[in-house]
């Protein structure tokens, strides 16, 4: 039976991208199923209600299991797909992934808030907060930290492509997009990361999308 990954805007869902990288990247097969998001459609609402009851996305339905959180959905794939080798062979970087993907899906809501996800605006600077700065820095550090630690073993934070690629991959685009100021390590790590063909296929999807959603066209 085939999964389904339901997914809002790429322009704009942040939450969407983080599974459908770990599954486009690893090779796992999955049907989109695509709902726009903040719509007046009340199909669209219902829509996204008869996935899950939480009335977010994304959602993963896999036959009779569903799954209706990011990094929920991430372990759970990572289970049901061993092959795929979404968290670190080593248990010590096991654990340091796990770590910082859980630090991804819990904090830097400053950063969150003051640069939103949206891929058609035009990449120039804004004024930071001194919070949004302090996750500036902390991202910044853990992809240091990462890239110093497995360096040798790949190009991404462990290495080879993992999950916590995929949790931090929003960040990517938000550092370009808001031309946030980053060390030449940190860039090498995002030019590796725009360069995944799995990265580059969400990104001209959600440059060709039309629909804009007034909330986020703030800055």
């Amino acid at each position: 039976m085939t999964l389904k990954l339901v997914i809002g805007n790429k322009n704009y869902s942040s939450w969407s991208m983080r599974p459908w990288l770990a599954m486009r990247a690893s090779g796992i097969a999955f049907e989109e199923v695509f709902i726009p998001l903040y719509t007046d459609n009340k199909a669209d609402k219902d829509r996204i209600l008869s996935f899950s009851r939480s009335g977010k996305v994304p959602t993963l339905v896999d036959g009779d299991v569903t799954v209706w959180d990011s990094l929920a959905i991430i372990e759970y794939l990572a289970e049901r797909f061993p092959e795929a080798r979404l968290w670190p062979e080593s248990p010590a970087a096991r654990a340091h992934a796990r770590a910082i993907s859980a630090e991804m899906h819990s904090g830097f809501l400053p950063l969150r808030n003051e640069c939103g996800m949206n891929l058609h605006r035009p990449v120039r600077a804004v004024a930071l907060s001194a919070d949004a700065e302090a996750n500036v820095a902390r991202v910044q550090e853990i992809w240091t930290d990462c890239r110093e630690r497995h360096g040798k073993l790949g190009p991404y934070l462990f290495g080879a492509f993992t999950a916590a690629d995929a949790m931090y991959a929003p960040v990517v685009h938000r550092f370009r997009t808001y031309a946030i100021k980053a060390s030449p390590q940190v860039q090498a790590y995002m030019d590796t990361m725009m360069a995944l063909p799995a990265f580059a296929e969400w990104t001209k999807a959600g440059l060709a999308e039309t629909l804009v959603i007034e909330k986020f066209e703030t800055v």
